[in-house]
């Protein structure tokens, strides 16, 4: 297992295509929900303990190889906004394309096959940390992280936030994150015996409002 591959796929150079996403952030800013780093903090919080943990433990159940089939259609039932879902498959195309190129392999060109207008991003990214030989655990990480990460680097464009205070949000939030991630890829250990049905369903019904609001905006910085 080669830890410099979970840096190459973690970090935000990677073109898999979330810069253009701020992870609901934008719509937070315009109801003055995130107005500078406490309330981004509380933001991010809230995100990574619902999306955050069940994108973690999707991405966790790919990695350890479950059928991404089963796994798509349990993010499309975790996932009640239409806006979302398209967004995360549009990231889960664009995730496809990059790590074919970087880490080409037969799994990966049968699940681009089998969604070829993309599966949802947490499947394609535990598909891909499987393939740069990864395991659950790694992948639970990484979409962890991007669920707080995307949000943060997104408030520093939207509010001239000082990127010294959004990266201090994330440092503050790492031991919540180590406990997300430990949690989700527990629950991807139990998906062999159990099926997708026990891995979180948490939601977050202010992310999907306005993630809907957001999608009919006639101009928008980001595209969700």
């Amino acid at each position: 297992m080669s830890r410099a591959a979970l840096l190459v796929l973690a970090d935000g150079r990677f073109p898999a295509g979330g810069h253009a996403h701020s992870g609901g952030a934008e719509a937070a800013v315009k109801d003055g929900r995130i107005t500078g780093a406490a309330s981004l903090e509380d933001f991010c919080r809230g995100r990574l303990h619902t999306a955050g943990l069940v994108a973690a433990s999707l991405a966790a159940a790919a990695a350890a190889g479950a059928d991404p089939v089963a796994l798509d259609a349990a993010a499309d039932a975790r996932t009640p906004s239409l806006a979302l879902r398209v967004a995360a498959r549009r990231l889960g195309r664009q995730l496809m394309r990059a790590a074919r190129a970087t880490w080409p392999c037969p799994e990966l060109d049968q699940l681009a096959k089998e969604f070829p207008k993309g599966a949802h991003q947490p499947v394609v990214l535990g598909a891909t940390a499987r393939a740069a030989g990864l395991g659950p655990g790694d992948a639970a990480y990484c979409a962890a992280y991007e669920s707080v990460s995307g949000p943060a680097s997104a408030t520093v464009r939207l509010l001239g936030l000082d990127p010294f205070d959004a990266t201090a949000v994330l440092a503050r939030l790492a031991p919540e994150l180590d406990l997300v991630a430990h949690r989700a890829a527990s629950a991807a250990r139990r998906v062999p015996d159990e099926g997708v049905e026990v891995l979180p369903a948490a939601s977050a019904p202010l992310l999907e409002i306005g993630a809907e609001a957001h999608a009919a905006w006639p101009v928008r910085l980001f595209a969700s």
